[in-house]
């Protein structure tokens, strides 16, 4: 609803690139500025400029970079790595951890001021397993725009496998039903998802069975 729906979103998991590859990424480099520079590259805050640049894995930010992120979040323009000009950037940042940055600022690992920056409306995304209502609707979603999408294959699943499904502790979240579910997908022998399709662990929540 806001004025940057459609405007871009660009999503980044800072936990999947070392430092020196995590800082060009988000804000860019000069050609020749490190080895490997052969030409000028814009950052992800300029891919985003007008929209939303979501950080995933916040928690795993090095230090120095959080203290540039800082800047560029009171700022409102970053400079690329090797360059002496500031660009103003207008971007949206939503950031995400499973981690507990409280008490990585009490081990020194995050800068508080950061923290106080970024956590302006905090949401707590309950764990699966706390919010079971919400399985039948993600395993639709993953047959439909996954699954479907992919191999066009109208799959199923039977009332007792989401049943097993629902009464699982998921201990892996989302990324772990998401797993399951194209494992069922790939291992049954139709389109309907049977319990026996599903891992032993999923299998071993399953319902009696009434024939």
């Amino acid at each position: 609803n806001s004025r940057r729906a459609g405007c871009p979103f660009v999503p980044l998991n800072c936990s999947a690139l070392p430092e020196n590859l995590l800082e060009s990424e988000l804000f860019g480099h000069r050609k020749g500025a490190f080895t490997g520079a052969v030409s000028d590259k814009s950052g992800l805050f300029q891919e985003a400029d007008g929209g939303t640049l979501f950080l995933d894995e916040i928690g795993t930010m090095p230090p120095q970079l959080q203290s540039r992120l800082l800047r560029v979040l009171q700022d409102k323009e970053i400079r690329r790595v090797g360059d002496n000009t500031a660009v103003a950037v207008d971007v949206r940042v939503i950031a995400a951890t499973n981690e507990n940055l409280e008490s990585l600022i009490q081990m020194g690992r995050f800068r508080e001021d950061l923290y106080y920056r970024l956590n302006v409306v905090p949401i707590q995304l309950p764990a699966l397993r706390e919010r079971r209502d919400d399985i039948p609707m993600l395993v639709a979603h993953l047959l439909k725009d996954r699954i479907h999408a992919r191999t066009g294959q109208p799959f199923r699943v039977s009332r007792r496998a989401m049943e097993s499904l629902a009464a699982y502790r998921w201990p892996g979240n989302v990324r772990e039903l998401a797993n399951y579910i194209e494992r069922a997908c790939i291992l049954a022998d139709t389109t309907l998802i049977q319990v026996h399709d599903l891992p032993a662990a999923v299998q071993a929540c399953a319902p009696p069975n009434d024939g």
